[in-house]
């Protein structure tokens, strides 16, 4: 039965009608009857309460696998990675090829990201300062920026980049204000002149000793 049918009205958005309906009803309901009459008025009325929401049990939030501690293994990857990089670090020929920097930091497994990330964060102390400061040449600079996510690496090499091309601009233009004007050579114009006088000389000359 709906609750309408409980109140024994029709439908209606009423309260007044509703409550007069529930009042008329209440006065024969007793027990069980009386309380589905009550229900009836609530849910005619809009005021039917909802059932409360069962609590969830407490989940524990899983790490994401990025951010899970490394085993031993991985560790023990990390490790020879820094060794590889201190050993390189002093000397000073081989420290200056982006090529062997790449082979060292991109030897599977050492480039998975959590395995990168902690190599990153192993070296930055060290590495870091050298990059910045100018004691490797900008591809060594560049590939470290970008493979540890050191930005300000990358600022720094667009930086010396600029600075280079304005001082090669500058040397350009000094080497140009330095050179001597150059002289309007008058040679080809002289040669034909002369040219030119002695074909006449030679045109008159006939002319007279036809004459």
């Amino acid at each position: 039965m709906t609750c309408w049918e409980i109140l024994g009205i029709e439908p209606t958005r009423d309260p007044r009608q509703i409550e007069a309906a529930y009042k008329q009803q209440s006065k024969f309901a007793t027990g069980e009857e009386a309380e589905r009459l009550k229900q009836a008025y609530r849910e005619a009325l809009g005021r039917e309460e909802a059932p409360l929401a069962q609590p969830r049990p407490s989940q524990r939030e899983e790490p994401a696998p990025d951010e899970q501690p490394l085993d031993a293994n991985e560790q023990q990857v990390v490790r020879e990675v820094v060794i590889q990089v201190n050993a390189l670090l002093n000397d000073s020929v081989r420290s200056k090829d982006p090529q062997i920097w790449k082979a060292i930091l991109g030897e599977p497994p050492a480039d998975q990201p959590r395995l990168r990330r902690e190599i990153g964060l192993s070296l930055e102390h060290q590495v870091r300062p050298m990059a910045e400061n100018g004691s490797f040449p900008d591809p060594v600079a560049r590939f470290l920026g970008e493979w540890f996510n050191w930005y300000s690496l990358t600022e720094v090499v667009r930086k010396n980049r600029e600075e280079e091309e304005a001082a090669r601009g500058a040397q350009e233009q000094e080497a140009a204000e330095e050179l001597p004007p150059q002289m309007v050579n008058f040679w080809p114009a002289v040669i034909g002149w002369i040219v030119g006088l002695a074909v006449l000389a030679t045109l008159f000359g006939g002319m007279g000793g036809g004459g």
